[in-house]
């Protein structure tokens, strides 16, 4: 069963190097040229970014399975906006360089909380409303050499301006200044749930807190299908953690439209800008679009499931430092779904140590909603509406629970 893991042995983005991106390391991500979008000042940027979002209307109606690859049309955008959205992303802030590296510290080391595809995350303070105090902030600095490029920092920036979900990062403003691009979100005191899941960083999550963050990333995913829009990049390192534990889906760089009902093409699926290729993390990719480079939303249920498997056993999607057969965590966890006598043998050895193992029910229902999301065939995949009334009950009355020790 899902034999298809097997074939990848290593835990990375894929690289595969895109046509226009000569030289450079290629990445999980599509890559633009840098010197397309030199020299442009803020202000015309975000004019720039409105324009993107208001031809979304129009595109929508002309969309078509094969799409051109352009600097100056978007590889996804976010739901037609009207005027109050277009307002939305001319709010948002706009700052210099000079304002960003001066609140991170100049982005030395010691400010620096985290690392990713796009580049480097710093934390840092800022004054975002004139008369207020300074406020924590995490700065994202785009990686110029790094496999991101302008497009996927757009689709960002007019994603987040137009999408508004307490289970979605908040995005407070950017940076467009030369070459240098930078966004800037609130600050997630918690981290990342890969650092709690594997990192060991702060206390050990309890069963009820894993929960809880199950069904908020779902209730997130929920939000944005509802919206026409596919995540892409689930996984625990693209979920943060607020102060109280409430999880937020961040990086949106990959986020993709689905095309419209009307559409020639299937209301469900979308090709992955006809070009067949695939951009994600190796582990958390659906089988279908791996072969087919098609998305649909039964793409990002696929990935939730491998998170919530995660969730229920410490493991990481893939982990070549365990013994064959075990390395992939669907491969080795798959032929357990349907023997109830060995569902405990899925459960975060960690839990079972510090007495706080789930009741048998809870694990059950766990396992048979990782189980249903982790379907091959797409088309037997729940929607997410679904998993999250499954994972109602197990995420109820658990929100007060401390962490263990």
């Amino acid at each position: 069963m899902m034999s298809w893991l097997r074939r990848f042995p290593h835990d990375v983005i894929q690289r595969r190097k895109s046509s226009n991106n000569a030289g450079g390391g290629g990445g999980g991500r599509r890559a633009a040229s840098p010197t397309s979008w030199r020299n442009k000042n803020n202000s015309s940027f975000t004019a720039r970014i409105i324009r993107c979002a208001s031809s979304v209307v129009d595109r929508r109606r002309q969309y078509q399975d094969e799409e051109e690859e352009d600097e100056l049309k978007l590889p996804s955008s976010p739901p037609p906006p009207g005027d109050e959205e277009a307002d939305e992303v001319s709010a948002l802030q706009a700052f210099s360089f000079r304002e960003l590296a001066e609140a991170a510290g100049s982005f030395r080391q010691e400010q620096l909380i985290g690392e990713g595809g796009f580049g480097r995350v710093y934390k840092a303070r800022l004054r975002l409303r004139l008369g207020e105090e300074e406020e924590e902030v995490a700065v994202k600095q785009l990686d110029r050499e790094g496999a991101q490029g302008n497009g996927e920092f757009v689709v960002e920036v007019v994603m987040l301006s137009m999408l508004h979900h307490p289970n979605l990062v908040n995005l407070v403003g950017y940076c467009a200044e030369g070459d240098q691009r930078l966004l800037v979100y609130e600050y997630m005191a918690l981290g990342s749930l890969e650092a709690h899941l594997h990192h060991d960083q702060g206390q050990l999550l309890p069963w009820g807190r894993r929960m809880q963050i199950a069904g908020g990333a779902a209730r997130g995913l929920e939000y944005l299908h509802d919206r026409g829009v596919i995540f892409r990049d689930l996984k625990p390192s693209n979920i943060l953690l607020h102060a109280d534990y409430t999880p937020r889906l961040s990086d949106f760089g990959l986020a993709r439209l689905l095309p419209p009902p009307s559409s020639s093409s299937s209301s469900s699926s979308s090709s992955n800008n006809g070009n067949g290729k695939v951009m994600g993390t190796y582990g958390y990719c659906a089988p279908e679009y791996l072969r087919t480079g098609k998305l649909s939303a039964k793409s990002d249920a696929y990935s939730f499931g491998v998170v919530l498997l995660e969730l229920i056993t410490g493991r990481r999607a893939i982990d070549v430092g365990r013994p064959d057969g075990e390395q992939s965590l669907v491969g080795w966890a798959a032929p357990m779904f349907g023997d109830p006598g060995r569902l405990p043998e899925l459960v975060d050895p960690r839990l079972v140590m510090a007495m706080q193992g789930p009741p048998p029910s809870e694990l059950k229902q766990a396992v048979g909603v990782a189980a249903m999301c982790l379907q091959e065939r797409h088309a037997l995949r729940p929607v997410m509406a679904d998993v999250v009334t499954a994972l109602a009950f197990l995420a109820t009355d658990h929100a007060a629970s401390p962490p263990t020790c």
